[in-house]
């Protein structure tokens, strides 16, 4: 049975001190309700932050992950960070794809499949992203955007190693904007996306594989988005950062 998620992305946001604050908030309620938790809680920092948040983190429930990861092992790639590197701080969970990624640092599906391989071979959970701009979401080309996306960076990896990724599917007009895919919406991508794993890997790989829904969930969605049968939680920016929000979205998840 596939696991729900809710992980946090905190992009470019917190300090040290605020991120310590944040997470001491969360942790109020995964101590307390660890054994009854609905999902999995992620928390994906900054770089600056990791160390920090692994620490503070130990114990609660909560597990951290990278935001981003090179391709290469080392070498001249000044202000990069390897696997080697968050391996050897006990990171080992790495959000790989994100439409910013793509969109500001010019990430192509050829690129990410090599970051997909890389983090793979080196024992990390990967949380891949893919999703449509507004444009493609109008003139109806949005399967095809994820079935590509998905196939160019994802269908190098064999069926075993499908089971360990996780697909965040990210509506990009639905990111910062105040604008929500409805549940159903939500559903009919996330539906399609478990078809063509299925197709590739079989039925058993595409049951196994959570897929996240990442387009500005909050508190009063959450639990609606949550319900449909091939949404398996989400990943969570801007209510991420408030504790009391991101607690009520796990809640979602019950």
């Amino acid at each position: 049975m596939r696991k729900k998620i809710v992980a946090g992305n905190w992009k470019m946001n917190l300090n040290t001190k605020e991120a310590k604050k944040l997470i001491k908030g969360i942790a109020k309620y995964t101590e307390k309700h660890k054994k009854d938790l609905g999902c999995k809680v992620i928390i994906a920092p900054s770089f600056t932050n990791l160390t920090v948040a692994k620490k503070q983190a130990s114990g609660t429930g909560i597990k951290v992950a990278a935001q981003n990861m090179h391709q290469e092992d080392n070498g001249a790639y000044t202000g990069e960070i390897s696997a080697d590197m968050l391996k050897s701080i006990k990171v080992r969970k790495v959000i790989l794809g994100h439409s910013e990624r793509r969109q500001y640092f010019g990430e192509t599906d050829e690129l990410l499949a090599q970051k997909v391989r890389k983090a793979v071979d080196a024992g990390f959970q990967v949380i891949f992203c893919n999703g449509e701009t507004l444009e493609q979401r109008k003139d109806g080309s949005y399967f095809n955007v994820v079935t590509e996306q998905t196939q160019k960076a994802l269908f190098g990896l064999s069926a075993e190693e499908m089971k360990k990724v996780v697909i965040a599917y990210e509506p990009v007009w639905a990111i910062g904007t105040g604008e929500t895919a409805t549940a159903d919406q939500a559903q009919e991508i996330h539906a399609h996306l478990r078809k063509i794993l299925a197709d590739q890997y079989g039925q058993e790989v595409a049951d196994s594989v959570s897929i996240l829904y990442g387009g500005s969930v909050k508190p009063a969605n959450a639990q609606e988005i949550f319900s449909k049968p091939d949404v398996d939680g989400g990943l969570i920016g801007g209510a991420a950062l408030k504790a009391e929000d991101f607690i009520e979205i796990i809640k979602a998840c019950n």
